[in-house]
């Protein structure tokens, strides 16, 4: 089980939007992992099954997304399904983030009902990433990684400030010495090769190294 980020575009208004978005693991057992894709993030959608209500797992990641100062839109899902409770989870919700029910949104992902509009809560409520537009200097965040064989260590990055572009050398943190950009490109359902990342944007650097 892992994350999945992907990239989509939505209008809205007559203009274009760049919805970067990460599908982490729900489960507490993926706590460190679902953290370090939120600190990518401006945003949490709470995707809450109608059918179950909270759990434990439900709270856990509450508090992540609290410690990240993210914004936290609650969403029902399943609400079509004979036996979703819808009434109840919403005052479960309610207590939990000490919100009105008037700020739960519930959707059904089966039949799309209420979908559509949550893209445009979306754009209303999420802040749009921030960096430093002053300087060149790149700096990025790696909320993910695994090793190809064919290929080297492929990371996942959100950038902060400055471009990343093919052939480029950068430096790490925590890596000893320099290392070459072999491909730079946005994430879809399948990698798409860009010539450059610039600041905001969200997708995968391959590097020439062995060693995740």
């Amino acid at each position: 089980i892992k994350s999945h980020p992907i990239q989509m575009e939505y209008n809205y208004n007559d203009t274009k939007y760049i919805f970067n978005l990460i599908d982490t693991p729900g489960h507490v057992d993926f706590t460190y992992e679902v953290s370090r894709s939120m600190a990518a993030c401006e945003g949490a959608l709470l995707l809450i099954d109608s059918t179950q209500g909270i759990e434990a797992q439900t709270v856990s990641n509450v508090y992540l997304a609290m410690d990240a100062n993210l914004e936290i839109i609650p969403i029902l899902n399943k609400i079509d399904m004979k036996n979703a409770n819808i009434e109840e989870t919403q005052v479960q919700v309610s207590e939990l983030l000490g919100i009105t029910d008037k700020e739960i949104f519930s959707i059904s992902a089966k039949s799309g009902k209420g979908v559509s509009d949550l893209f445009d809560i979306i754009i209303d409520k999420i802040p749009h990433p921030e960096g430093n537009t002053d300087t060149d200097i790149l700096k990025a965040l790696i909320f993910d990684s695994y090793f190809d064989q064919y290929r080297g260590v492929v990371v996942y990055v959100k950038v902060v400030s400055g471009k990343i572009t093919k052939d480029m050398n950068v430096s790490f943190f925590k890596f000893s010495g320099n290392c070459e950009i072999l491909e730079v490109g946005i994430l879809k359902l399948n990698k798409v090769a860009s010539d450059e990342l610039n600041q905001g944007d969200v997708g995968y650097v391959i590097l020439s190294i062995k060693d995740v």
